[in-house]
């Protein structure tokens, strides 16, 4: 009975500790990732050869293109942008504003996030799954961390532009835009469901509709 007890804290083990990781432990140096073949469970087939320009990016410089509606704009460097990173479990985002840019509520379901504020002042703030707010502004060299699924954003709330420098322990931390995912996903999510949820008419949800229509 013992050796039995012993084996199932062994197999626990052994599937618990590689679950602590968010994308899976590479198996060799580095794989950097064919992005012309179709992704496998852990990332990119590796290109068949290599050579330096693998292992550099530059694409997350800037200045960044804020004249949109949300004033903010990120140059992300992940696996789709970056194949080196294949397999690493790692990418990290240029995210700029402009003065009162808002970067809207939003999740990565496979990634937690840690970031450093570079210029200006930003007001960062995630809610945990009871609702509680956690907040403050940070300035240039302070850093935040969003726990991996939270629902978080980041506003402006300096006189001038702002820029963070976020990074996540996934290839591709996915990332669940709530404004655009509610209203404006393909298919529409029926109005039914959204008058009922946010408590408002028909009228108010097309308005929405219409601010996010794909």
């Amino acid at each position: 009975m013992a050796s039995l007890f012993s084996s199932f804290l062994l197999t626990l083990c052994l599937f618990v500790i590689p679950s602590l990781s968010s994308d899976p432990d590479p198996l060799q140096d580095f794989c950097v990732g064919d992005l012309r073949a179709s992704p496998s469970i852990n990332g990119f087939p590796c290109k068949p050869s290599v050579s330096a320009s693998d292992f550099f990016f530059s694409g997350l410089a800037g200045p960044l293109n804020t004249s949109n509606p949300n004033g903010v704009a990120i140059s992300p460097a992940n696996v789709l942008t970056f194949p080196g990173l294949n397999t690493l479990g790692l990418s990290m985002n240029n995210v700029e504003f402009a003065p009162g840019g808002v970067n809207p509520p939003h999740s990565h379901p496979r990634a937690t996030e840690v970031g450093v504020v570079i210029e200006g002042s930003v007001f960062v703030g995630f809610l945990t799954t009871n609702n509680t707010l956690f907040s403050k502004v940070i300035n240039a060299g302070e850093m935040f961390v969003v726990p991996r699924g939270l629902v978080h954003f980041q506003w402006n709330v300096g006189k001038g532009k702002a820029r963070l420098i976020t990074a996540f322990n996934s290839q591709l931390s996915g990332v669940v835009v709530l404004p655009s995912t509610l209203f404006g996903s393909v298919p529409e999510i029926p109005n039914a469901v959204l008058t009922k949820t946010f408590r408002t008419d028909d009228a108010t949800v097309n308005n929405l509709k219409s601010k996010f229509a794909v």
